[in-house]
């Protein structure tokens, strides 16, 4: 399909403000916008996430990614793509960066072999721009929310999983901003919009 939308992904540990920034900069387009969830989205992404959110499995780090993996795919393939080609900016809460972060880094597997297991379900398809929304793990976890399996392994994976977006962020500057999302939810929407707005102005230029 041919792309004509901006591809805007968000991206950080647990509670760090994404599914809120990602609705609220959504809601700031309006109807020239579309927004999506990782896992989810579609109807066999929502399965694949309540299986690996679930705190009673116990998937190895391979399955795990694998997992992640699919569920991405039909997303690409079902909404980001089709979302795309109407010319829509799709804001995205979390995507392959995740996985490289969390699979690649924090459970060992390598950032280089998740990134072929992802590129045989998604392609080359890369964000035009990813926010890092970056909070101290000790303050996300202050945080209210339901705690899933990634949360109940503790600050531990939190920090790791923190040091690799921010390693992310560091090989591509281009496409990566950095955001201190430990600050009021109105700040940070506030800084995260104006970026998107650099980038929808800078594409429309290209």
């Amino acid at each position: 399909m041919r792309r004509l939308g901006l591809f805007v992904t968000l991206e950080g540990i647990d509670r760090s403000g994404k599914s809120t920034q990602a609705r609220l900069l959504a809601e700031a387009l309006g109807h020239s916008a579309l927004a999506v969830r990782e896992p989810g989205g579609t109807e066999l992404g929502e399965r694949v996430r309540g299986l690996i959110k679930d705190p009673s499995t116990a998937p190895s780090p391979q399955a795990e990614a694998l997992l992640f993996a699919a569920a991405r795919s039909q997303l690409v393939s079902e909404r980001v793509e089709p979302g795309l080609a109407e010319g829509l900016t799709v804001v995205c809460d979390r995507f392959l960066d995740s996985s490289l972060a969390y699979q690649g880094v924090a459970r060992g597997l390598g950032v280089d072999a998740v990134r072929a297991i992802n590129r045989f379900g998604i392609g080359d398809l890369a964000p035009d721009l990813t926010l890092l929304l970056d909070i101290d793990p000790l303050v996300a976890g202050r945080r209210a929310g339901e705690v899933d399996r990634f949360e109940a392994e503790g600050l531990r994976l939190q920090r790791k999983v923190r040091d690799a977006f921010r390693e992310l962020a560091r090989a591509e500057p281009g496409r990566w901003r950095i955001i201190e999302a430990g600050r009021d939810e109105a700040l940070v929407h506030a800084e995260a919009l104006e970026l998107m707005k650099e980038a929808l102005a800078a594409s429309r230029s290209a």
